[in-house]
């Protein structure tokens, strides 16, 4: 069996492929499976290093504006977006895929959208409550439509073919332990560790006011072990940015890196995390059990960032802070608060658990094995 999964741009969209491709594999060892992304996105980094082919097409994503230079830039990635149809169906030729699977993201429109041309099946994973534009213009003709949350079914063209299945969330983040994650990061007992990221492709403002609160907590001498992940773009200022504040970054407490690869150790290992509120974040905290301060990004369609954590919220699985009001100090402070207390964060990581979807890997398989059949 041959899977051809594409989608990219951020890990949002590159790591429920990659939870697909595992599933598979342990179903099926038999199973052949191949990417397709940007030589420019995120995925050009995390599929190789899970040990996938991962073929590259050019492709822009639209920008969310009017303004004169971003209908320009529109007009220019629409083209390059059907220019980049033909160079898909090239590759889809040469691999001869059983079956195309979209996991979203402007990467996935020409791969999905010349697999349908070719007669290839396709099936589309769709992990947010609001539905992207990729999956939206690729939906009609799609033969299996999965979606994570029951808003998405509508706005996707409802249907015997739209189907409900969960975020599928990766093996490692499944099974990981947290005793032998902390011993492999060098953590005792009694450390308490934070993890923070905004995203593959980091977010500015957020990252300016992070490089605020890790200098906050050199000046007044936080005692906790703190991780924070920059993104791509972040990762050139923000350590500049953070010690020219009084941050100490080495030798000390905190430490900060690009891309945290090895996610499931540092989750695992966390006793708190910061970050956004993209469903594949969710559906990984929620299968760990993690207590987590969450700053949806209000840069995204319908605001579906904050619906989710706000739902997460509701069932008291974590905090949510909105993006306004996110200073270095109130990030502190809220950390800090809940790091004082240990059965307010058992609290929430019970809530959390208990949202886990952990047979969305097995309904996915089973719903593409139906296309297939």
């Amino acid at each position: 069996m041959k899977l051809y999964i594409t989608g990219g741009g951020t890990g949002g969209h590159v790591t429920p492929g990659l939870a697909i491709a595992r599933y598979f594999e342990s179903k099926r060892p038999d199973a052949e499976v191949r990417f397709a992304g940007t030589s420019k996105g995120i995925e050009s980094r995390l599929v190789p290093r899970e040990g996938y082919p991962l073929d590259t097409i050019e492709i822009t994503g639209l920008r969310r504006s009017f303004s004169p230079s971003a209908i320009g830039h529109n007009v220019n990635a629409l083209r390059q977006a059907m220019a980049s149809v033909g160079t898909a169906k090239k590759l889809l030729r040469k691999a001869q895929p059983d079956v195309v699977i979209g996991c979203g993201g402007y990467a996935s429109f020409p791969v999905v959208s010349a697999a349908q041309k070719l007669g290839i099946p396709t099936v589309l994973l769709e992990v947010n409550a609001y539905p992207g534009i990729t999956t939206k213009m690729l939906a009609k003709k799609a033969d299996k439509v999965l979606i994570c949350f029951e808003e998405a079914r509508e706005l996707v063209g409802g249907g015997d073919k739209v189907e409900l299945t969960g975020s599928p969330v990766r093996g490692e983040i499944v099974f990981a332990d947290r005793a032998k994650a902390r011993q492999k990061l060098g953590l005792s007992d009694s450390d308490r560790l934070v993890v923070s990221f905004w995203g593959s492709m980091g977010a500015k403002y957020m990252n300016e006011h992070m490089a605020g609160m890790l200098a906050l907590e050199t000046r007044q001498g936080s005692s906790f072990r703190h991780i924070h992940a920059t993104g791509s773009a972040a990762f050139q200022w923000l350590p500049k940015m953070a010690c020219e504040q009084g941050a100490k970054l080495s030798g000390g407490n905190i430490e900060v890196t690009e891309y945290i690869y090895d996610m499931a150790s540092y989750m695992a290992a966390a006793d708190l995390v910061i970050c956004r509120a993209g469903a594949a974040t969710i559906g990984e905290l929620c299968a760990l059990g993690k207590p987590s301060i969450m700053v949806p990004s209000p840069y995204v369609a319908e605001n579906h960032q904050e619906k989710n954590a706000r739902a997460l919220e509701h069932a008291g699985a974590c905090e949510v802070l909105l993006e306004k009001d996110a200073t270095p100090q109130t990030l502190l402070e809220m950390a800090e608060r809940l790091l004082a207390d240990d059965a307010r964060r058992a609290e929430m990581s019970r809530a959390a658990a208990g949202l886990a979807q952990l047979d969305a890997g097995e309904k996915i398989y089973q719903q593409i094995l139906s296309v297939l059949r």
